[in-house]
């Protein structure tokens, strides 16, 4: 870190004019690789930016990044800028990218029921993509902290998008639904093997459009991200979720989650 430098002319620090992505490691073992390099050059390419590295080559970086790292569950975080140009708001297209990549300690995941609040979504019209400009982000999942909560979970035009930092899920009569993707939201790693799991399984699975009414009134609420797995939410805005923590449609979407990163990974489980 104290031999790390960018500069202060990049577009990344100027106007947060980059994109990232945040990868879970075991061992030396990244979980999803190809998943979440798919969706790190789909996020370049909607910004214009031309990916510095072959696919060969962000494996080759990311291998000297976790041999440097001995903890065994490990987060390994990349981020993309335009690069270094004269401050100007119209694009160059002789610009290099700058390349991030750090390793860190993986956060645990909440071993309880977490809690939740619901706020208008603020933030700008493409959540589509993985950009590194959060402030609203930033400032939804403060709200939370404020509050004494885990999550904000975002509503737009009286419908569910996702959370500040998660994707969500809804359990209602037996039918797990998660909101269709648009520019609105961030398509979640997590969120698809989660879905293509229970469909494997014959669990009723929907993707569709929840309502702000359908979110409160579920028998189930869960979070999904790369570094959390799949989080039950036990209150919501002060409301008891369902019975507050039973989650047993959670508890099967969890088993078979855990079961595919341990078989993708090859490890056992911990």
């Amino acid at each position: 870190i104290a031999e790390a430098k960018v500069s202060v002319l990049d577009r990344g620090f100027m106007f947060g004019d980059g994109v990232y992505e945040v990868l879970p490691a075991f061992g030396d073992r990244i979980f999803a690789l190809d998943r979440h390099m798919a969706r790190l050059e789909r996020s370049l390419s909607a910004l214009g930016i031309d990916n510095p590295l072959a696919r060969a080559e962000w494996h080759d970086v990311l291998s000297r990044v976790l041999e440097n790292y001995g903890a065994t569950g490990k987060s390994v975080y990349i981020q993309v800028t335009r690069g270094v140009a004269a401050r100007d708001h119209v694009l160059r297209s002789d610009v290099v990218p700058t390349v991030f990549v750090m390793c860190t300690e993986q956060r645990k995941s909440e071993p309880k029921p977490v809690v939740a609040i619901t706020r208008e979504d603020i933030r700008w019209q493409r959540c589509d993509i993985k950009v590194t400009s959060l402030l609203a982000n930033v400032m939804l999942r403060q709200e939370a902290e404020d509050a004494g909560a885990f999550e904000t979970i975002l509503v737009r035009d009286g419908h569910l998008t996702e959370g500040a930092a998660s994707n969500v899920f809804v359990v209602q009569d037996g039918t797990v639904k998660t909101p269709p993707y648009s520019e609105h939201l961030l398509p979640g790693v997590t969120r698809d093997i989660v879905v293509e799991l229970l469909v494997q399984a014959s669990i009723a699975c929907e993707v569709s459009p929840i309502t702000r009414e359908e979110l409160h009134a579920a028998d189930e609420v869960w979070l999904t991200s790369s570094t959390r797995d799949i989080l039950l939410v036990s209150k919501l805005d002060d409301r008891m979720i369902g019975s507050g923590g039973g989650g047993q449609m959670w508890s099967k979407a969890s088993g078979l989650y855990l079961a595919y990163k341990h078989d993708q990974l090859s490890i056992e489980a911990q």
